[in-house]
């Protein structure tokens, strides 16, 4: 349990250091790319990043039976599994390289009418180099998730934040003496080797795991097909609705509409990862209580907490943007992307109701019932692809974003919540009661900041900072009288009453 309640505290240590980081360093690469050049990194990225969804959905089934397993006291198991998933993730590994070296003599078919000669040539550069990183992965990405089934969360986390601080710091660098993007590439390279070695080193000398390289068990490699084939789906559905944005307003506009869009999505990203620091180190806990019958009322009572701890984050985000997005776009990303605030809320009204409930996506896994949120999200996306096409053609970047937010509103925001309530017997009634009284301080909140700041000019950051304080310092007050429970606040007080006993 401390293992899981610091592995929460080092996402969140994560999750700040990343917003810090992407606040501070991404206006500096904008500027020192242009914005050609980094719709033209951001572009080759997400092309490259459908081809991650040849894990085929392996990565949650490792930690999902790796979990099962030590539950259940099968160590052999175990180990016939790890070896099992390194020959089929080097398999995946070959085929990567083999779709990676076509798309590198494709280029210029896919985006002849968009880019110049350099820009081809330096795309190709970076397939390459980001296949050869992908190639790599795929076998070496078994031992994360060990790390993660064997709740060892610190190690994990820290490693994460050592990796985010120095790729950054040697990525500046590289910017300020004029490299540009394909060294971005490079840099991103060499650290994500050394991180899956040094995972490979920690399951072994650490943990102490062991890898038996045995005949296939076929029957079992068919149950956990049938498992990860529905998570692969919804990786799919994940990749349709994040890459594809890109790769459409590549094809269509260009590459200034990529920049336009990408800087939405970065913000978007920032979002997501505030409501995934807790349902993400749930996995291991919820299959635990799955394999010893915990009942509906449990999950529904994990569902419901864990919302309400999200949603705790994820209001004061959505209620700040509102008020002070605009010109936070301005300030930080520079002139040419006044739509990418328009696009950013958007996606943050649109996410909100998938972000305070993706604990459910961790009960269905633990469950193995991710058959028919996958199918529903397998249809919605290719619906929501065709959208982004016609959308993309009539009104540009805000008709891509717009097709993006009406899929997850339905998918998520209906079709979900009516399946989370009747076969899971999730009382979603109580979830959104719950929410509901949450959210009556940030609407007016909301409400009153726009009303107040509408009249204000922020000609400096000083300025701008300032009023982000003062609502802050309004904000929180009330929220934590009007919105929070016993049980929240505790969580707060608890290790500030610890610290200061010790200080005493």
């Amino acid at each position: 349990m401390n293992q899981v309640k610091a592995g929460v505290v080092l996402n969140y240590v994560i999750i700040a250091l990343n917003t810090i980081v992407g606040l501070a360093y991404t206006p500096y690469m904008l500027r020192c790319l242009g914005q050609n050049e980094y719709g033209l990194y951001s572009l080759v990225a997400s092309v490259i990043a459908y081809l991650t969804i040849l894990d085929l959905g392996f990565g949650n089934a490792i930690v999902r039976y790796t979990a099962k397993f030590r539950a259940e006291g099968k160590a052999k198991e175990q180990w016939d599994m790890f070896g099992m998933f390194i020959i089929v993730y080097t398999i995946i590994g070959i085929i990567t390289l083999i779709v990676g070296i076509f798309l590198y003599f494709k280029v210029d078919v896919l985006f002849d009418k968009t880019m110049n000669i350099h820009e081809i040539s330096q795309a190709r550069t970076m397939i390459l180099l980001l296949v050869f990183n992908l190639a790599i992965t795929f076998p070496f990405s078994i031992f994360s998730s060990i790390i993660t089934a064997y709740e060892n969360f610190i190690f994990h986390k820290l490693v994460s934040i050592v990796r985010l601080l120095l790729c950054t710091v040697v990525i500046v660098v590289l910017l300020y003496f004029g490299y540009k993007a394909v060294a971005m590439v490079v840099v991103q390279t060499i650290f994500n080797v050394l991180t899956l070695f040094l995972n490979s080193w920690y399951c072994f000398q650490k943990i102490g795991i062991k890898i038996h390289f045995a005949k296939f068990n076929i029957p079992f490699l068919k149950e956990i097909s049938i498992y990860s084939f529905w998570i692969f789906l919804n990786t799919i559905m994940d990749r349709i609705y994040w890459g594809t944005g890109q790769f459409v307003l590549g094809a269509i506009s260009g590459t200034i509409a990529v920049a336009v869009f990408s800087v939405a999505i970065t913000l978007q990203a920032m979002y997501m990862t505030f409501s995934s620091s807790i349902s993400t180190v749930l996995l291991p806990r919820i299959t635990s209580m799955v394999a010893q019958n915990a009942s509906n009322k449990e999950m529904s009572n994990l569902f419901i907490s864990t919302g309400r701890l999200q949603a705790i984050v994820l209001f004061f985000i959505l209620s700040g943007f509102t008020i002070f997005g605009q010109t936070f776009i301005e300030f930080w990303a520079g002139d040419g992307y006044d739509q990418s605030f328009i696009v950013t809320m958007i996606f943050f009204v649109a996410l909100f109701i998938p972000l305070v409930q993706n604990t459910g996506i961790a009960i269905l896994q633990a469950r193995n019932q991710m058959k028919f949120r996958s199918l529903v999200y397998l249809v919605i996306s290719i619906i929501s692809l065709m959208c982004q096409i016609i959308f993309s053609k009539m009104y540009g970047v805000i008709g891509c974003a717009m097709a993006i937010g009406l899929a997850l509103i339905v998918g998520q925001g209906l079709i979900m919540n009516v399946y989370y309530s009747v076969k899971q017997h999730i009382s979603m009634f109580r979830f959104w009661a719950e929410i509901g009284k949450m959210s009556i301080a940030p609407l007016c909140m909301t409400i009153l900041g726009s009303l107040i700041f509408r009249y204000f000019s922020f000609t400096s950051p000083l300025s701008y900072i300032t009023a982000i304080v003062c609502y802050t310092c309004l904000y929180w007050p009330i929220f934590w009288i009007v919105s929070m429970n016993k049980y929240e606040k505790n969580l707060v007080l608890s290790p500030i009453n610890k610290l200061l006993k010790k200080a005493i």
